[in-house]
């Protein structure tokens, strides 16, 4: 059974951070958090049974402030989704008004966390589900990382801007997005109660999608927030950008994502796009030696997601599922023009 200290919350933020292993991230992650122009949140780390010199670390950072540094320890590794779902439980048990998921492979500016709130407390209707934040690479942080994430008729996620100039004018501007990015983004805590947490089932990859994508169902917005600015290592926990672990769970869990998430007649009337791009991704790992390992995870999603609850789709107005799928077309379109220009500026270089 996992340990944890805690105490009342005074603070309208909690942030959630999930650790395994990342000890080699977490001094200077925190070292930057410790720097915001806000104090009024708190930090939580729910580490997921990473080894003693990472427990021995957390331990003496937590001790050093008590009252707004929280520690949660697992016995076992619950992935990001479990770990995750620990913190907003414990968000919406103490009211907090916000929770902020961060990755420990980040480094945040100054006024990362109140710029998020500010945008936050612009919704006095709270319909905005999510805000996804400006994430910059670390080693190059004038490059894009991720400015918010994307759907497309092929079943693909994709990053909006990644690779591109942070300074374009295009990626310093609010729009609304299809998913914030879990590795840094801020959601409004009470509306998990209708959105329903990340799944469990997923332990890791394509959560954020999922959940972005229910929230959207059930008539809330998740907008990109430029304003707030991260520096983000990629890949921190899995290690590497493709590898048989991350290879599978994405292939399963891009089968969950459909099922829950998308009703028959849809999923009909998008089959051709859907099949083609299952089909273009096998080709893809085939040739970077993880063909049998993404095949394994589209037989395992198929084989067992009816053991998921999907989303409560028939409560859903028509309009919606047709907004929804404007949205996957213009997704689409923007990916292809993002690709464009990643190989038109390849050709340049």
């Amino acid at each position: 059974m996992p340990t944890s200290e805690t105490t009342h919350n005074t603070s309208r933020t909690l942030v959630v951070i999930p650790n395994y292993n990342g000890l080699r991230f977490l001094p200077d992650c925190m070292e930057v958090l410790s720097r915001q122009t806000v104090r009024d949140f708190t930090t939580l780390v729910i580490d997921n049974a990473s080894g003693g010199e990472d427990i021995s670390w957390l331990r003496t950072w937590q001790a050093e402030d008590p009252a707004r540094r929280k520690l949660l320890l697992n016995d076992a590794n619950l992935g990001f989704s479990g770990a995750v779902n620990q913190g907003i439980r414990q968000a919406l048990e103490e009211h907090y008004e916000f929770t902020l998921l961060l990755n420990n492979d980040t480094k945040v500016r100054p006024d990362f966390i109140e710029a998020l709130e500010k945008r936050m407390d612009q919704d006095p209707k709270g319909r905005v589900f999510a805000l996804s934040s400006k994430m910059v690479k670390m080693h190059d942080p004038h490059e894009i990382d991720d400015a918010g994430d994307a759907y497309t008729l092929l079943g693909w996620q994709f990053q909006h801007g990644l690779g591109e100039c942070a300074e374009k004018p295009v990626w310093n501007r609010e729009a609304v997005v299809f998913s914030a990015c879990a590795g840094a983004a801020m959601y409004r805590t009470a509306l998990f109660r209708t959105v329903g947490l990340f799944d469990e089932h997923h332990f890791a990859y394509l959560e954020d999608i999922d959940v972005s994508y229910r929230a959207q169902l059930y008539g809330y917005r998740i907008l990109y927030c430029p304003t707030a600015v991260v520096e983000h290592v990629g890949s921190g926990t899995s290690g590497s950008k493709y590898n048989a672990f991350k290879v599978r769970l994405s292939a399963r869990n891009s089968v969950y994502l459909l099922y829950k998430n998308m009703p028959p007649l849809m999923l009909l009337v998008n089959a051709l796009p859907l099949l083609l791009g299952f089909l273009v991704k096998q080709l893809f790992f085939l040739r970077k030696g993880f063909g049998k390992e993404y095949a394994a995870g589209l037989l395992e999603g198929i084989r067992t997601r009816k053991q998921l609850e999907k989303a409560k789709l028939k409560e859903v107005p028509l309009l919606r599922y047709l907004s929804i799928e404007c949205s996957l077309i213009y997704q689409t379109l923007a990916y292809v023009l993002q690709l464009g220009r990643k190989y038109t500026a390849g050709a340049r270089g």
